[in-house]
This record gives structure tokens, C-alpha cells and sequence, in this order.
């Protein structure tokens, strides 16, 4: 996946909206500009910042990064398997490996459920810009260490504890380890 060319399937699923650059960024509420910079390759987006487009059009992380996988009906997956939401829209930490890696178990649209195997790598952060979005969301760290922030509050979980809260309230995730954090979490409605 790592060859997946994120700015021609942008171009091509914009095109087969039927919407120019224009009016994508306009409905997407992003910069004119961002869309041709992605389109052409010159800016690697963030995962927020490509849902944020891709809610434009309308369409899911998922179906952008696998058009064609149509889960419907599975119930059991191989580890292969999940839908790698992030890798390919990010760098490599100096590892070779992407910071953070999302990871989702079947058509998270189909059952208004999210369940996602989380990597992140240490210093990874899903960002200074807070998210949020209409859902809600818990985890449970199985590994590592992750610093988890949900409005005023900020709790570093080991492995074995959780979190759940009201993912209107802006949040984020940090790991301020040296080790690679892994999460199990899920969220309804989708977010990704």
C-alpha cells in the first residue's frame, strides 16, 4: 500500500462527484488551494486534514483507501485484513514505520461501528489541533503508554487501562514514551 497514490484518488473521486477544486474546498470549508496541492502530490495531508476533505464529496477514509473492499456479510477478518486508514498519508519517524497507523475492522459504515487496532509510534501525536467530531469513542491500551487528552483533562494510560468519552469534546492522543504504544478502540457513529 505503500505506493497508493493519495492526490490521483483524490482527483478521481472529486471528478466522479462531479465538483471542481473550488468547489470541493468550498464545501469541505479548506483553503482553494489545498486541493490542487493534494491532487498534484505537493502536500501529504494529515488524516484529519483528508477527512475533512473527503467529507466534501461525501465519502469514508475507508472507501477512499479501499474502493473496492466491500466487507459486507464477513464476520472474521485476518490481521492483513483491517484497513490501513493512515500509513500511506504519513512520513516515517526516522524507523521506517509511520508514527501513527489506524487500522480498521471491516465496513465500519455498514455497522455504524468503528473498531480499530491504533499503533503509535513514540513522539507520534494525532496533533496540537484538538479533534473532534459527532461520536463517541473508548479504548483500551493493550500496550506501551499513551497520553490521552479530553478537554481539560489529561491522563497518561498504561497498558490495561481505557478510556470513553464524548468525542464533541476536543480531544487528542500523544505518546510520550520511548515505547510503541497499541490501542484497541472503538467509535459510533464512524468518524474515519
Amino acid at each position: 500500500m505503500a505506493d497508493f497514490d493519495v492526490g490521483s484518488r483524490l482527483k478521481e473521486v472529486r471528478t466522479i462527484a462531479g465538483l471542481s477544486q473550488r468547489a470541493l474546498a468550498d464545501r469541505a470549508g479548506v483553503p482553494h488551494g489545498q486541493i490542487s496541492l493534494v491532487e498534484t502530490n505537493k502536500s501529504s495531508p494529515s488524516v484529519s486534514s483528508l477527512r475533512k476533505i473527503l467529507e466534501g464529496v461525501p465519502i469514508t477514509l475507508s472507501e477512499f483507501f479501499e474502493p473496492e473492499n466491500n466487507p459486507n456479510g464477513r464476520v472474521f477478518f485476518h490481521e492483513k485484513e483491517l484497513i490501513d486508514l493512515t500509513s500511506h498519508l504519513q512520513g516515517t519517524n526516522g524507523t521506517g514505520r509511520s508514527p501513527i497507523v489506524l487500522r480498521q475492522v471491516g465496513d465500519a459504515r455498514a455497522h455504524n461501528l468503528q473498531i480499530m487496532h491504533e499503533r503509535y509510534e513514540p513522539g507520534a501525536d494525532t496533533g496540537a489541533t484538538m479533534l473532534e467530531h459527532n461520536a463517541h469513542e473508548g479504548g483500551i491500551v493493550v500496550s506501551g503508554e499513551l497520553e490521552v487528552t479530553v478537554g481539560a483533562q489529561v491522563k497518561n494510560l498504561k497498558a490495561g487501562d481505557a478510556y470513553l468519552f464524548d468525542s464533541r469534546v476536543p480531544h487528542r492522543f500523544r505518546n510520550v514514551s520511548n515505547d510503541t504504544a497499541i490501542v484497541i478502540s472503538a467509535c459510533t457513529p464512524p468518524y474515519l
